[in-house]
């Protein structure tokens, strides 16, 4: 392996263009960590918050965006598996995913699902860690219950709606026109709701018979909090896991008190190595099984050469992608 890699850094906070190739160091595994050679690595709106210079990378982590990768194993760490060296494996990172070499925690790491190849495996880190903990762990979804999620053609909703379907819930899913609801009913939705032309505290009303959604998965906030909390059922949860229209709203408590409501969210990249290797023994046990049956596949949208870094954030923040953005290695070392 050379010393150096080609990593993809955030010159300034900006746009897109500030996103430009460098040569870097190639990390060192320090203890329980592994060295992965990046394959393929997935694109968040994290990345972009990052870029934009609102989410910046916690104490210790890499400042080179990129919160998950698949790759083969190529260096241990002291205390590391040795059972993991020449691996191909699916990892979510705090950072650094953008480049040819990655560190990765070993808890983290996990095997490639039968079936899949390297680039659908990237998909899958930061959006199944998310939903398993957002929608199993902290909503409590469970079989035979209703469940909303927002965004549905987003990376985190096109995985959210497999993964209720594959729990058993009853799922409705949102998305912005009808070509989008359409693609939500084909990854499995019971009903999709065309935001830009219905009203969802409605449409959720109508479906459910007025008895509302047991859990919502919500990425808009803004005003969408309050309308959210008229949805739910009683005992039902809302779990908020970003705020696109904003972080501020006014909202009537009276309904959290009257029907038990439970407003919760999270975040998952400050989370604790030990809560994360949690998730990753549930997904393990729970999740891979499905993806292995054929319940749940990453949808991929586009990839993009990692040099092209600019262009898979151009086509994320446009929102016209449906499921997830991927980098691909293609530079030689």
């Amino acid at each position: 392996m050379t010393q150096t890699m080609t990593a993809v850094e955030i010159g300034q906070a900006g746009g897109p263009e500030v996103l430009v190739p460098v040569q870097r160091p190639r990390p060192l595994p320090g203890p329980g960590q592994v060295l992965v050679r990046v394959a393929a690595a997935g694109v968040n709106r994290p990345d972009c918050l990052q870029r934009q210079g609102l989410y910046p990378a916690p104490p210790g982590a890499s400042d080179i965006p990129g919160l998950e990768v698949a790759g083969e194993v190529v260096a241990l760490g002291t205390g590391a598996a040795s059972s993991l060296l020449g691996q191909t494996v699916c990892a979510l990172v705090t950072g650094g995913g953008y480049a040819q070499y990655c560190l990765a925690e070993t808890p983290l790491c996990l095997p490639l699902p039968k079936g899949l190849s390297v680039t659908e495996a990237a998909g899958l880190p930061e959006t199944l860690f998310t939903v398993w903990h957002n929608v199993h762990e902290r909503g409590g979804l469970e079989p035979g219950q209703c469940f909303l999620v927002h965004g549905g053609t987003s990376g985190i909703g096109t995985t959210a709606i497999q993964f209720a379907k594959a729990l058993g819930a009853v799922v409705i899913a949102t998305a912005r026109g009808s070509d989008k609801a359409q693609a939500c009913l084909k990854l499995g939705a019971d009903h999709a709701i065309d935001s830009t032309a219905q009203d969802f505290v409605e449409e959720v009303a109508r479906i459910t018979g007025k008895k509302g959604v047991n859990v919502i998965l919500d990425m808009v906030g803004g005003d969408y909090i309050a309308r959210n909390l008229k949805c739910l059922a009683t005992e039902g949860r809302l779990v908020n896991i970003a705020y696109q229209a904003g972080s501020v709203a006014e909202i009537n408590f009276l309904p959290v008190m009257l029907k038990r409501l439970t407003v919760t969210g999270s975040t998952l990249r400050i989370q604790s190595l030990a809560d994360k290797s949690r998730m990753a023994l549930g997904l393990l046990e729970t999740v891979w099984p499905w993806i292995e049956a054929g319940k749940l596949r990453p949808v991929i949208h586009a990839t993009f050469p990692l040099e092209k870094a600019c262009d898979a954030h151009r086509l994320m923040e446009s929102c016209a992608h449906t499921g997830k953005i991927v980098l691909v290695n293609e530079i030689a070392e």
